[in-house]
């Protein structure tokens, strides 16, 4: 994509973009700069007919050490109230909400610390795959603060709500292997491998059907908001609109004639 970013970097291969967060100096964190680009760069991808996967990744030896708080020291100079919650509804929030509604496959490719807000945009994502190295850190309770960024919603709908309120409570570091062992994770690989193993992961999510995938997402998306009736209907409804696809057809027809299948995207 076309873009004079300074904090990002944007590299398009075979159907996959992959964001990678460049400010390695301060282990990738957060300054409005950078939420700008990443916020314009997803919402881009979003609409990007040619992109069918996104990996959001760090460079250096860090994924992301949420917000730099030196890019906002300046409100701690006075005893006027802070707010916060402005700064997390015109940044923070809109991101994280086009991760989760784009209907396209994310991957988080976790090559080291995410912590406070990098850790809520690696829940965000739909995968996370962790270098051995990497860790996790709810940092927030270590500055007086809650979770954010999405953080209360995914921690425990993956992990569950008694190991998300030890991980947010106390603030302590989820190093990569007990991240699998609770389910943070999807998988683990040697340091080394991380690039390789996003990469092959992605070129899978890509050659299946983008409808497919699309209409999955937004079927596991409503789920947690539905009673079971409600949801057996929601599938019967996307699954009418999944089976009219032409993709649907190759599929079967492939299978039929024992090929592998094109999927198009239509």
């Amino acid at each position: 994509m076309a873009g004079n970013f300074e904090t990002i970097l944007i590299n398009d291969d075979g159907g996959v973009r992959t964001i990678t967060l460049d400010r390695p100096d301060v282990l990738n964190s957060f300054n409005t700069q950078m939420l700008n680009e990443l916020g314009k760069a997803v919402r881009h991808g979003v609409k990007d007919k040619s992109v069918r996967c996104l990996v959001i990744t760090g460079a250096g030896r860090g994924f992301c050490a949420g917000q730099d708080l030196a890019d906002v020291k300046d409100r701690y100079q006075s005893d006027e109230p802070i707010e916060l919650g402005r700064h997390l509804r015109d940044y923070y929030n809109p991101l994280i909400a086009s991760l989760q509604s784009m209907e396209k496959p994310v991957i988080a490719s976790i090559n080291g610390a995410a912590a406070g807000a990098g850790c809520s945009l690696a829940l965000a994502c739909d995968l996370r795959i962790a270098c051995e190295s990497a860790s996790f850190l709810q940092a927030f309770i270590h500055v007086g603060l809650v979770p954010d960024s999405g953080s209360t919603f995914f921690l425990p709908r993956l992990i569950g709500t008694a190991r998300a309120f030890e991980m947010a409570c106390t603030g302590r570091k989820v190093k990569a292997e007990e991240a699998l062992r609770m389910g943070l994770v999807n998988q683990v690989v040697p340091d080394d491998q991380l690039v390789d193993a996003t990469n092959k992961l992605a070129a899978k999510l890509v050659s299946l059907p983008p409808r497919g995938i699309a209409l999955t997402k937004r079927a596991l998306n409503a789920s947690p908001a539905r009673d079971l009736i409600a949801q057996l209907d929601y599938e019967a409804q996307l699954q009418t609109t999944a089976g009219k696809t032409q993709d649907h057809r190759e599929g079967v027809t492939a299978f039929l004639e024992k090929r592998k299948p094109a999927f198009t995207g239509r």
